[in-house]
């Protein structure tokens, strides 16, 4: 009896230690993600999530934080006006958070990044495929949404949309700026299950506030 309690003993404080040290070396990548720069610097840390996924082979936030890397480089290339190389970066984020998903089902956080990533399709050709990425991207977020309705970072992608469209489409500036105060307010109330569970979004949302036009 006393030697399967020590097992259970050493067993118990290896699986602590295991699961400290992988918290530690998430939380630490997880940080890396606002020093990036350029296209490269997401490429290598979405690389470095997707070894961290192989070896840590039940949790999904490695996988989710290569795909949030992916979705980064393609929004630091529309930035730079290279619609046209979106395709296979959103190919890449798709396969990342492919593997997301199959390791955690009905997850609002997944399902966001799925919206980002049928809007960073869009983006490459917006007139001919608003009817199919722009409209799967809507479908994702009211998903996420009836999972996690408070979570913030769906009015952020809603304020963005509205911010971002133009007028005789139906988005509006003024609009948008009222979703960026709603995902404010809701950042400040919302709890993530731990400390490397996705909270980004906050930072960008007292961005737009504070450069209204």
């Amino acid at each position: 009896m006393k030697n399967l309690l020590l097992a259970l003993m050493v067993f118990c404080g290896y699986t602590a230690f295991a699961q400290t040290n992988y918290e530690k070396v998430m939380a630490e990548k997880i940080a890396k993600i606002e020093q990036c720069k350029t296209p490269e610097d997401f490429t290598a840390l979405a690389n470095d999530f997707l070894r961290i996924g192989e070896k840590e082979t039940t949790q999904w936030l490695p996988y989710y934080y290569a795909a949030f890397s992916h979705i980064q480089k393609g929004r630091t290339m529309m930035r730079d006006g290279k619609v046209s190389e979106l395709d296979p970066i959103a190919e890449e984020a798709q396969r990342a958070l492919d593997k997301a998903e199959a390791l955690s089902k009905e997850n609002a956080e997944i399902l966001i990044l799925q919206k980002m990533i049928h809007s960073l399709k869009m983006m490459v050709n917006p007139q001919e495929r608003f009817m199919s990425e722009g409209m799967m991207a809507s479908e994702m977020l009211s998903k996420a949404e009836k999972v996690d309705p408070e979570n913030p970072r769906i009015t952020l992608l809603k304020a963005e949309d509205i911010y971002f469209t133009p007028q005789q489409f139906g988005g509006s500036k003024e609009k948008g700026l009222e979703f960026f105060q709603k995902s404010l307010e809701q950042f400040k109330n919302y709890k993530t299950k731990s400390a490397i569970d996705p909270n980004w979004g906050q930072g960008e949302a007292e961005y737009f506030l504070a450069n209204k036009p």
